[in-house]
């Protein structure tokens, strides 16, 4: 069979193919805990449910535009403004089938073979995929002190004639760290002067904990919609908890969103209209689930963080919000694949390796789930690497006693 070389140069998701050997293992019987996959176990909002079954009742199911029901729209107008202290046109918008085609159709737009987007490590695993799907580079910038904050320095360095783009998430997928404003205000200052577009994925910027502001980029350019080169990705998922609706949005200047529309009409046309339905509602409803969600999550954070303090060799930098946390593992081993599936096939613990973020020798941990995952988890995870931690523990109804330290 001959295969695309472009198509096969595309690394799996390694989120999906550990939960994948997760699932098989529940399959079989086994007590397995996830601390992988970032996903809010809150039930949809009532107003998405309420919404998308009107939809239903009336039965009127079928096409609409490319870009987005003009209805959804109006409700993103209201959350852009109310958020970002922007007032933006429906010509400004295309709404998507989840934030990654958001940023997928992004790339896309911008990029010609041979042209450079820069990445900032630690890094959500689908960005340099996308950047190589799309026959361009991806440029990676590690903190050179071994932290998860970037200097501009770093980044000017790496900015060459072919640098198209600028990546940025923050609150930042995997390590949870917010960037500092004064970062944010160099980056959007260097992007406008350079004319280099600043990308910013801010899916996770409602959960932001210890009252600690996240700040739109926005505020730190004079320049409107039209003319600035900053361009902005959001949807539900995260905040709202509605990670299975799949429904997203990019906020730009209207010639990349014209140009965004022609790519989404020959890949999916437009998104689900029941799911649009959903997402309207859940944007013009009551806003109370968002706060009720996110001070679940900052009570997971604390518990994981409690529980995490129990291991003596780990290095910690304290997540200011999303829902993961990306631990240094690397006084239990430096290859980060290999601790995820030893602790996969001896703790029964879904993990993911650092590496997949452009952070060998981490794991990626996720406190979305229940109390009771998290604390199993962690002291699973301890009886199988910690030597200070007891060598019997129980995992479902068997003991196991720990004969390799």
């Amino acid at each position: 069979m001959t295969l695309s070389k472009q198509a096969r140069s595309i690394a799996p998701s390694p989120t999906f193919a550990l939960n994948e050997k997760a699932r098989l293992l529940r399959e079989k019987g086994e007590p397995v805990i996830s601390l992988g996959i970032g996903e809010p176990k809150n039930p949809t909002p009532i107003n998405a449910i309420l919404s998308s079954s009107a939809k239903l009742r009336v039965g009127d199911i079928k096409y609409s535009r490319v870009d987005g029901a003009p209805s959804l729209k109006k409700a993103i107008i209201g959350y852009t403004e109310e958020n970002y202290g922007r007032v933006v046109a429906p010509e400004n918008i295309i709404v998507t089938t989840g934030a990654k085609q958001s940023l997928f159709n992004i790339i896309y737009t911008l990029v010609n073979p041979q042209d450079e987007v820069i990445i900032l490590a630690p890094y959500w695993v689908s960005y340099p995929e996308m950047v190589k799907m799309c026959y361009a580079a991806p440029v990676i910038v590690v903190p050179e002190d071994g932290t998860f904050y970037h200097r501009m320095q770093d980044i000017e360095q790496k900015v060459g004639s072919y640098t198209k783009a600028i990546i940025v998430n923050s609150p930042n997928n995997p390590s949870g760290v917010i960037y500092p404003e004064e970062f944010i205000a160099d980056l959007v200052a260097f992007c406008e002067r350079k004319g280099i577009y600043l990308i910013m994925d801010d899916i996770y910027h409602k959960l932001v904990f210890d009252r600690k502001r996240w700040t739109p980029g926005y505020k730190y350019t004079d320049k409107d919609t039209e003319n600035s080169r900053l361009i902005v990705v959001n949807g539900i998922a995260k905040s709202y908890g509605m990670t299975g609706f799949r429904i997203g949005w990019v906020i730009a200047p209207r010639k990349l969103v014209e140009v965004m529309t022609n790519v989404q009409g020959n890949m999916t046309s437009n998104p689900s209209v029941l799911l649009q339905a959903a997402a309207e509602g859940a944007l013009t409803g009551q806003q109370a689930i968002i706060e009720n969600l996110r001070l679940t999550i900052e009570n997971n954070r604390t518990v994981i963080l409690d529980e995490l303090k129990a291991f003596n060799d780990i290095r910690l930098t304290p997540p200011d919000g999303t829902f993961y946390c990306l631990p240094d593992f690397r006084a239990y081993g430096d290859d980060s694949t290999k601790l995820a599936e030893f602790l996969l096939e001896k703790a029964l613990v879904v993990t993911v390796p650092g590496k997949e973020f452009g952070m060998e020798g981490h794991l990626r941990l996720s406190y979305s789930g229940s109390v009771k995952e998290i604390t199993e988890g962690i002291a699973r995870m301890r009886w199988a690497l910690d030597p200070q931690a007891p060598n019997e523990i129980y995992i479902g109804d068997r003991k196991l006693i720990r004969d390799w330290l």
